[in-house]
């Protein structure tokens, strides 16, 4: 009896030790989402693909979409979780831990700062399991596991490259379908280590994050509201083919060959004032409920930023960094902005929380107005002076005097090589407009 008090005695000392924390363990961790199996790439009818396309990758993969984070404690009781990819840590504080009454289990729930979703799931020692949920989409859940200890985003394994991707990349997606569009690969490889990521005409894919191994590439990407997963196959002749996909609802094929040259069309040509219309007139409710027009007061004899837009996407929030940034240092200027959001959410009192909540995470000063759904029919329905809305952001550009001088489709964030570049035009532009 007495041994027995004193190995509970010594188990226990053990646990205080070697777990002084009331949370998760800390440390790195690997997650995945459990994507929909596959053995064959399929067309939208269900039917195979040429056998050139039917790419197997599962060695790796095995259907998973793998990511990091690590838990960091700022004493004994409060941490918080960082979700990497690439060079972009996610600062993640808002987590709740008890004890769920249906299972009797441990569980946590990581709701993402940014966007309408969470993580939940039931947690053991050093593995988590459960899901990721969406709540602006019906019914959409991920499986979700994650195992403390472990760093590595696809494999250990470390297979000699069949060659260095560095570099600028012409890309085709949707291949198999008649709706085919161009996109930009920008690769940086040390040798089996891979990060990059992909500009489109509609905005980029922010920062991806992966590895080659042998002749195959694997990227992915999680922030919250993204779950990217690329997968190629190095062919003899350099050039690349894969697959594509975007959580369990998208999946297509790519293919790239290297191209230092490619440009995408000019992002002040996609999008225009319509025939008829000599300028842009609207008038949408604020979270508040306040109807607000281009033609108050406020924005009279000011160049005006008109930014289309929807608090679920990572683009637009890119943007909307920027132009808060741009406006805090240039207090003094005749200039404003004013947000258009479009809003997965049918429920107008739950669109306007999503609105409210995201004013006040940015820490914006202009208005974001609810002006729709986030169906891009419905915005251009919504402003029928444009010719199309064709991505979120779409940022347009009023002068002094009311007129539309510049309309920009999509946004190249921090992530890709041209915003820097951006970043100079724009100032050069605005500050021309401004002396006007």
């Amino acid at each position: 009896m007495a041994l027995a008090v004193v190995i509970v005695i010594g188990w226990n000392s053990c646990l205080v030790i070697e777990h002084p924390f009331t949370g998760l363990p800390p440390g790195p961790w690997r997650a995945v989402l459990e994507l929909e199996p596959r053995s064959l790439v399929t067309n939208p009818e269900g039917k195979p693909l040429p056998q050139l396309l039917n790419l197997e990758f599962e060695e790796v993969t095995q259907g998973e979409l793998p990511f990091n984070f690590e838990v960091k404690y700022t004493d004994e009781q409060n941490f918080y979780i960082e979700i990497i990819n690439g060079q972009e840590r996610i600062k993640v504080e808002d987590i709740i831990i008890g004890r769920d009454r249906s299972t009797a289990k441990d569980t946590v729930v990581i709701n993402l700062p940014n966007y309408d979703s969470f993580i939940r799931a039931i947690f053991e020692e050093d593995v988590m399991e459960g899901e990721w949920v969406v709540r602006d989409k019906d019914n959409y859940s991920i499986p979700f596991k994650a195992y403390q200890g472990q760093g590595h985003r696809f494999t250990t394994l470390r297979k000699t490259p069949a060659m260095d991707v560095s570099g600028r990349w012409e890309a085709t997606f949707e291949i198999e379908r008649d709706s085919q569009y161009k996109a930009i690969g920008e690769f940086q490889q040390e040798g089996n280590y891979l990060t990059g990521t992909f500009l489109t005409e509609a905005g980029d894919f922010r920062y991806l994050e992966g590895t080659v191994q042998k002749d195959k590439l694997y990227l992915s990407c999680f922030d919250g509201a993204h779950a990217f997963l690329f997968e190629a196959k190095i062919l003899p002749d350099s050039t690349l083919i894969g697959s594509f996909r975007s959580g369990k609802h998208y999946k297509t094929l790519w293919t790239g060959k290297a191209n230092p040259g490619f440009k995408l069309r000019d992002p002040h040509q996609l999008s225009y004032i319509r025939e008829g219309y000599e300028n842009i007139a609207f008038s949408f409710e604020n979270p508040e409920g306040k109807t607000v027009s281009l033609s108050d007061a406020r924005y009279q004899g000011k160049v005006v930023l008109v930014q289309i837009l929807g608090t679920w996407c990572p683009n637009c929030r890119d943007e909307t960094t920027f132009l808060k940034e741009y406006l805090e240092n240039h207090p003094d200027q005749q200039l404003e902005a004013i947000g258009l959001a479009f809003e997965r959410h049918s429920d107008p009192v739950q669109a306007k929380k999503a609105i409210r909540t995201f004013k006040e995470r940015m820490g914006l000063n202009y208005e974001v107005l609810l002006a729709g759904n986030a169906e891009k029919d419905e915005a251009s329905k919504a402003l029928p002076m444009l010719n199309k809305v064709i991505a979120y952001p779409t940022l347009i550009i009023i002068d002094k005097q009311g007129a539309v001088r510049r309309i920009h489709t999509g946004f190249s964030g921090p992530a890709t090589s041209e915003y820097q570049a951006f970043k100079q035009e724009f100032e050069s532009y605005i500050g021309q407009l401004l002396k006007e």
